[in-house]
């Protein structure tokens, strides 16, 4: 393996703050740098319900998208863990509470830490396996006031 993947977790601040909207803002900023992405859900269903927020958000912008299932030239798949291969992306969005296996795959994993305590395990124990894989997870506090004032 030529270098490592970089893995970063998104921890959400505020149950206001929606993981599939930032994984919507992410996937784009990662498109503008020229990367394929690819964004897995954790059903066919919560695959459906982001490709439709897709077509909305971010406002006023558009990202191209298709489902993974699919396999076509969008900069931007959406699907499941049990169609995610290494050749789909470069950047994997991971919006489940599974780890992405083999991440040395992809360049970078972002990893989106839903606000609630309860769903927040899934993610402490992913970092942890992460770690194990000798992979050096960073994390970055997403909060509602500072999200608004880069925009600002």
């Amino acid at each position: 393996m030529s270098s490592a993947c970089q893995v970063d977790f998104y921890v959400l601040q505020d149950e206001s703050l929606s993981a599939e909207m930032l994984s919507c803002r992410l996937a784009m900023m990662a498109w503008e740098q020229g990367h394929r992405i690819v964004v897995i859900t954790e059903s066919e269903a919560d695959s459906q319900q982001l490709d439709d927020l897709m077509w909305d958000h971010p406002p006023g912008r558009f990202l191209p998208h298709a489902r993974l299932a699919v396999q076509g030239s969008a900069p931007v798949l959406i699907g499941t863990m049990s169609q995610l291969d290494g050749s789909a992306g470069e950047v994997v969005i991971n919006l489940t509470t599974k780890t992405v296996p083999e991440p040395e795959r992809f360049t970078r994993l972002l990893e989106l830490v839903p606000a609630r305590d309860h769903q927040r395990e899934a993610s402490r124990e992913k970092f942890i396996a992460y770690r194990k894989l000798g992979l050096k997870p960073v994390s970055h506090e997403i909060n509602p006031k500072k999200t608004n004032q880069s925009h600002g």
